[in-house]
């Protein structure tokens, strides 16, 4: 029997302030247990400290970001003849910004002593400068695809 084939959600809700859907998108992300609100004013918050320290648009910081961690190759497991090879291939757009917010987020979390707001809003400036353990997981995931150049072959 075949798998069952899902289809992408096309339509992404804006958020209500800035009326973008990547910052909603992100807010989705960032929510825990269906806590939107909760969610919203972390991210909120984050802005207003991004403001407060860069002096510049926080949406310009969080747009440039995102831009810093999008990885454009990743590895993908794939058994051939027994063995398991890492093979190099693109990543699409979407899975890109899903990555992304995914690695900001999971680098912010990871901190301790601050409440969450102003660790994201560190991450995010620390990504807008391409520092800060985001940029060090699309590095990683970079240099392990190049690693694996040879393999590029396997792919279908």
């Amino acid at each position: 029997m075949r798998k069952r084939s899902y289809y992408k959600r096309r339509v992404h809700e804006p958020d209500y302030r800035e009326n973008r859907v990547d910052i909603g998108r992100f807010i989705n992300y960032l929510m825990n247990e269906g806590r939107r609100a909760t969610a919203e004013k972390v991210f909120y918050e984050a802005l207003e400290k991004i403001k407060e320290i860069t002096k510049e648009d926080p949406v310009k910081v969080f747009e440039k970001a995102l831009e810093n961690t999008k990885p454009m190759l990743e590895v993908a497991s794939r058994r051939i003849g027994g063995a398991n090879y890492q093979i190099p291939r693109e990543v699409r757009p979407e899975r890109q910004f899903f990555l992304s917010t995914h690695w900001i987020i999971t680098a912010a979390r990871a901190k301790k002593g601050k409440p969450m707001a102003e660790k994201l809003a560190d991450e995010l400036i620390l990504a807008a400068k391409n520092e800060g353990a985001a940029i060090k997981k699309k590095q990683d995931t970079h240099r392990m695809a190049e690693a694996n150049r040879a393999f590029a072959s396997f792919l279908r």
